[in-house]
């Protein structure tokens, strides 16, 4: 499975074609928290919308809560 890296610099230092192990390790690991923080900010601000706003992103109160529940490494 391939992920998708928004991060210029990280997919600068994941593009460089002599990266040792250790560091394509190192930038991996930090997309995937990068990732997880973008993914738990998200669900945060999420459970502050109201019912208008909810309408608009086409999810309704019970489908935002049940968003906002999840943990920030599930997908």
């Amino acid at each position: 499975m391939t992920r998708t890296m928004h991060n210029p610099a990280l997919l600068l230092l994941n593009d460089s074609p002599r990266l040792p192990l250790i560091a394509a390790l190192a930038v991996r690991f930090a997309a995937a928290v990068t990732q997880w923080e973008r993914r738990r900010r998200s669900r945060i601000n999420l459970g502050y919308l109201d019912d208008r706003l909810l309408e608009d992103v086409g999810l309704t109160q019970h489908q935002a809560n049940r968003e906002v529940k999840r943990y920030f490494w599930i997908n």
